[in-house]
């Protein structure tokens, strides 16, 4: 029992972290959006929002998978401002969901813990799903000045996995499912 309340833990522990780095992002702007959900299994079932502000700063891209919920969305040209941003971490029962998400869906016994995303501005966007992955690009002002831009890409992948990343230059994300 112990372990399943560490896993419990964890999960809530990814999501508040992700929560936090997307909070840094209320002056993006939304600049594109992809949505695949035309897998039988919801798990393979994907909502990637590109987040970007300027070369000054990282770019951020929001990736869902596991989706339970989508709300539809007004086609829009894009980029468009980001008026709020929000993840919020919803348990698996018996523990109570915020008040706001008790409408948002269809709450059942065998729902693993979930995330909810939601972005407002002229562009709402509103999903449910059990993994999200929150990458964050280097800016390019950072990337222009790189010690391992003649060093090779080896001495490259080895600084990005030193920040906790992926392995691939520039790029490190944080994840959390259930």
């Amino acid at each position: 029992m112990a372990n399943e309340y560490a896993a419990s833990d964890a999960f809530k522990n990814r999501c508040t972290n992700a929560a936090r780095r997307l909070q840094s992002c209320i002056s993006y702007s939304i600049e594109r959006i992809s949505s695949d959900e035309s897998r039988a299994d919801r798990k393979e079932n994907t909502l990637d929002v590109w987040l970007r502000e300027g070369p000054q700063k990282p770019d951020v891209v929001v990736s869902l998978s596991g989706l339970y919920s989508v709300r539809p969305w007004e086609p829009a040209l894009v980029p468009v401002f980001i008026d709020g941003i929000s993840l919020i971490h919803l348990p698996e029962s018996p523990a109570p969901w915020p008040a706001e998400a008790v409408a948002r869906l269809e709450r059942s016994d065998d729902l693993p813990e979930l995330v909810w995303l939601r972005i407002t501005g002229p562009l709402e966007v509103d999903a449910v799903a059990s993994i999200v992955t929150v990458y964050q690009a280097q800016s390019d002002d950072a990337a222009s000045v790189l010690p391992w831009q003649s060093e090779g890409v080896e001495q490259a992948q080895t600084a990005a996995e030193n920040l906790g990343g992926t392995g691939q230059p520039g790029l490190y994300g944080l994840r959390c499912h259930s």
